[in-house]
């Protein structure tokens, strides 16, 4: 499948905010942490706010390294989001709903206080 970017830089708050979650999760890789806060994101009734999101850090990755194994069922999950909020499916609102979702996920990943090791984040993938 032909991915939204060939690249996804993240912002300087998000990789602040996802230094934290290494910490605390003990999950070394920005890019298995992020499709944890992309999935999050995507998993919420509502949609993100439309607020411009500088690229302004040095955490950089492919959508390859971002999706790995997973890269085809995230870009189905993206296009089947907007296709329900009522956006397009291009690749431009693509990308933008990619970042949009992505910094909101790391944003409730990094603000949840019952996030403390691990397995909290396990417990937020299986739901109440």
């Amino acid at each position: 499948m032909e991915p939204p970017t060939d690249r996804i830089r993240l912002s300087q708050t998000a990789k602040d905010q996802l230094t934290k979650l290494k910490r605390l999760t003990k999950i070394d890789q920005w890019n298995i942490l992020c499709r944890w806060a992309l999935c999050y994101s995507l998993a919420e009734p509502t949609i993100p706010s439309p607020v411009p999101i500088p690229a302004d850090s040095n955490v950089e990755m492919t959508w390859r390294v971002f999706g790995g194994d997973l890269a085809d069922f995230l870009l189905i999950a993206l296009k089947q989001r907007c296709h329900n909020d009522g956006l397009a499916t291009d690749k431009d609102t693509l990308t933008t709903q990619l970042r949009l979702h992505l910094h909101r996920g790391i944003g409730y990943l990094a603000g949840d206080s019952n996030l403390k090791k691990v397995e909290d984040l396990l417990l937020l993938g299986l739901g109440d």
